[in-house]
């Protein structure tokens, strides 16, 4: 055939010309190591939702309803717990602690406000101030100041809201209450929101929780966006500090094992560590910037070039063995493993490059990275390697180098070589049983597997709330840092009602003008949905419809001019909203209004309070269908809303990229089986424990109740990927031996030769990989779990499933077509003068 020409020249360059592809290869690493300083980050969940629908009417919301060149401002929550955080001591500790904060200059406060606040001035009216509050509540007795709670209740309906959930109005007590501080920032400096990267909120954040630790106010919380960016920014660094040393110790642990030759080990070091450069050495060229999803970019360079280094090592000493030079038997192995690793190189991409097609960046860059780096680990491992392994030799032929074992995994005579026949000893006695039951298990498993969940939150780019006390206890520099934010989140969505981020968005876009606006705003918010918190039966919200009223309620003109123009005396006019709305903006709520409409009136945005226990796809359908209410057009946003649209986007790339992944390479690989072999049948064979191993992954997804998240998404590409590595050598190196020998030496020599192979990288990469699971960030946790059995899994199905297979596809294409002959009752061929099979 015309590839092994190529293939030919290929075995040349490196036999013959061995020193000279070395050192190309080494100066080409040289090149791609000048992009390494170039490789920027980028992390958090704001990567994720560019070019969403509802992520551009969230950033036309925050350009429109921000004043130009304005300061910005950023928020912290001050959150307190205790006995009762409505007794005079409680509501002290809280006003003090607002007070000091509001003396530091450093943290430009612009104003704070409490349940504590709004108390001390129903205790008197005239304490505007903080200072003028705490004097107000030190001089009130405990029963006046119970009296001032009912009334806060009673009269202010923020009050409520600011408390826990065990609020008891006849007994004035909480457990819990949340205080708000809010800071000026340089305008055109964005404040944040603990989406990952840097914030000017982290260093005022914390320095106001040192002001207010150091005042001794026991029982208050700091927590805000500057704080959750900060955590952000760790848990990586943490994640890596913590599973990189482990993972390495594995990886040599293994490797050692696998290669039982130093020299040997060193040069399969070698080459995967130039396969990282070259890739990362490309994303600075390319500028293409580091996020969390490309941390699945090096195990998977890992788990690809371990397994090509000790194949090329392994099936190289099986020639040696036979007393075959050091040229011929590079030769006769480079034959082999140069298809094998173009076949796994080419599926993989096809595997890789199918999430090229999901909406999501972050997505595409992996699925762009991935494939270059499997090229380069293909070139490196196919050329590069073995053209090294050759000039070792060499070298050891003139120079005393130590060598310690030649001797290949799986040989005839070992314990090893004995196991690994179990898949053969199946499809000896019950290969069709056999593949009946794996047929069941994976039809169930696929079945099982549709309930996975998805998510996309902060939670999933954070530590959980507790880590293992083994994690706790570990020595400088391995010990995790500090990490707060997900218990504080966990405490606020338990104990609140709602919490500061509980709410979702409705952008309005019409003529704000028109008569019926503000009636039409006014009436989405009749008959709320379940998620929506209720107040007097309606959606609790803020709009320009609030701001009018609260501004009436304060300003009696104002309210003759509303009360005119109110045809059905519901508090919101419908008629001249243009006068509204001049005489709104002329007045002192100026900059209150525009914070819900723009100053040409054409759009608006309403936000609504949720409950903090509904689902972000419970909130997001609710403020769907209200923006479907709007006669004029309404787009739902908000951080929720957008957060769900990326959930939903993160499901259909996985599948989506499944299926495109699961018929490019079964394509791929009908294709080349009969280009290389002339029998296309072992593509479908090929593939047969690739659909395996992903619906047995998909099972244990769910299982283990890890969802799709913003890594867990590539899986199923990612275990097409691992699971043809695999199931590749082992049907290739069947395909080659069954040309010289009958069916089950075949089957034999292959799970033996090849077996060994594939159980010293399984071993090392599943380890090695399985480390991530103890990383204090969750989806690098999940994504090391499920990779270490995703590899495990295509392990066993390449060498349990793969046997029983190719008997069936002895019988079918090499015997008798008839139910005898497929059940085996039939006499097969021999197959050594087959040519071809379909």
């Amino acid at each position: 055939m015309d590839y092994q020409r190529y293939i030919d020249w290929a075995d040349d360059r490196i036999v013959h010309d061995s020193r000279k592809v070395v050192l190309l290869f080494l100066v080409v690493t040289v090149v791609f190591s000048a992009g390494l300083g170039s490789v920027s980050t980028n992390s958090g969940t704001s990567q994720f939702t560019t070019g969403l629908p509802a992520e551009e009417a969230l950033q036309e919301v925050n350009d429109k309803f921000s004043p130009p060149f304005s300061p910005d401002t950023g928020s912290t929550q001050l959150i307190q717990q205790e006995n009762n955080v409505l007794s005079k001591p409680a509501l002290l500790r809280m006003l003090r602690s607002q007070h000091r904060l509001e003396q530091h200059g450093q943290l430009r406060v612009t104003s704070t406000s409490s349940a504590a606040s709004i108390v001390a001035q129903q205790v008197d009216p005239e304490a505007t101030t903080t200072e003028q509050q705490v004097y107000a509540v030190e001089s009130a007795t405990p029963g006046e100041i119970d009296a001032a709670v009912r009334r806060a209740a009673e009269q202010n309906p923020r009050f409520e809201s600011l408390l826990s959930k065990d609020f008891n109005r006849k007994a004035a007590s909480a457990s819990a209450t949340i205080g708000v501080v809010t800071h000026e920032v340089p305008a055109g400096i964005s404040s944040g929101s603990g989406q990952g990267g840097s914030s000017p909120l982290t260093s005022i954040q914390k320095q106001a929780g040192f002001t207010v630790a150091s005042a001794d106010h026991g029982g208050i919380t700091l927590f805000g966006s500057g704080i959750v960016a900060d955590e952000f920014s760790n848990v990586v660094g943490d994640s890596l500090i913590l599973t990189v040393p482990a993972a390495v110790l594995f990886i040599l642990f293994f490797l050692t094992i696998a290669y039982r030759d130093l020299a040997d080990m060193a040069l399969g070091l070698l080459a995967l560590f130039m396969a990282v450069v070259w890739t990362f050495g490309f994303m600075g060229l390319a500028g293409i910037p580091f996020s969390q999803m490309l941390i699945a970019v090096p195990p998977l360079l890992l788990a690809v070039g371990i397994d090509f280094g000790i194949h090329a090592v392994n099936r190289y000493r099986e020639e040696r063995e036979t007393g075959a030079s050091i040229q011929d038997s590079m030769r006769i192995t480079t034959d082999q493993l140069l298809v094998a690793f173009f076949i796994v190189t080419g599926t993989t991409v096809i595997g890789f490059a199918a999430n090229l097609t999901s909406a999501l960046p972050p997505i595409q860059d992996f699925g762009y990275v991935a494939s270059v780096g499997i090229t380069f680990t293909f070139l490196i491992f196919g050329v590069f390697l073995p053209a090294a392994k050759v000039e070792l030799d060499r070298l050891r032929q003139r120079y005393p180098i130590p060598t310690f074992s030649e001797t290949p995994l799986g040989a005839e005579d070992s314990a090893l070589g004995d196991v690994l026949r179990g898949g053969v000893v199946i499809s000896n006695r019950a290969p069709v049983i056999f593949l009946v039951i794996v047929l069941v298990s994976t039809v169930g498993a696929s079945y099982y597997a549709t309930g996975v969940s998805t998510s996309f939150s902060q939670e999933d780019f954070l530590p959980p709330e507790e880590n293992p006390d083994f994690v706790e206890a570990l020595p400088e520099p391995f010990a995790p840092s500090e990490y707060t934010v997900t218990e504080v989140t966990n405490f606020l969505d338990d104990r609140f009602d709602t919490t500061q981020s509980s709410e979702a968005t409705v952008y309005v876009e019409g003529p704000m003008r028109n008569d019926a606006a503000l009636e039409q705003m006014y009436r989405a918010g009749n008959d709320p949905p379940d998620s929506f918190i209720r107040e007097d039966g309606r959606a609790d919200s803020t709009s320009i419809v609030t701001v009018i009223q609260d501004q009436a309620e304060r300003d009696p003109e104002f309210r003759r001019m509303v009360e005119r123009n109110d045809r059905n005396d519901n508090g919101v006019p419908d008629d001249n909203l243009e006068e509204i709305y001049e005489y709104l903006l002329d007045s002192p709520a100026r900059s209150t209004a525009l914070n819900y409409i723009t100053e040409d009136y054409r759009s608006a945005r309403v936000v609504y309070t949720v409950e903090s226990d509904a689902t972000d796809a419970e909130v997001t359908t609710d403020t769907r269908d209200v923006a479907d209410d709007f006669r004029y057009e309404a787009t739902a946003t908000g951080s929720v809303v957008v957060f769900q649209a990326v959930s939903d986007l993160i499901l259909e790339s996985a599948i989506q990229s499944l299926a495109i992944a699961l018929i490019g390479a079964s394509v791929f690989l009908i294709l080349i089986y009969n280009m290389l072999e002339g029998r296309p049948s072992l593509g479908l064979v090929n593939i047969i424990p690739v659909v395996v191993t992903v619906a047995w992954l998909g099972g244990t997804m769910r299982l283990l109740n890890i969802p799709f998240n913003a890594l867990t998404a590539t899986m199923l590409a990612i275990t097409i990927g691992l699971g043809v590595d695999y199931s590749v050598h082992v049907t290739h190196r069947f395909a080659d031996e069954f040309e010289e020998n009958d069916l089950e030496t075949a089957l034999d020599r292959t799970v033996r030769g090849t077996g060994g192979a594939l159980f010293g990288s399984m071993l090392t990469t599943t380890f090695g990989i399985g480390v991530l699971g103890l990383a204090v960030f969750p989806a690098i946790g999940q994504f090391g779990i499920l990779t270490a059995l995703s590899i495990a899994y295509a392990f066993l199905a390449s060498l349990l499933v793969i046997p029983s297979a190719l008997v069936v596809w002895d019988r079918v294409f090499n015997a008798d077509w008839s139910v005898r002959g497929i059940l085996g009752l039939g006499r097969s061929r021999p197959p050594a003068s087959v040519d071809g099979d379909d």
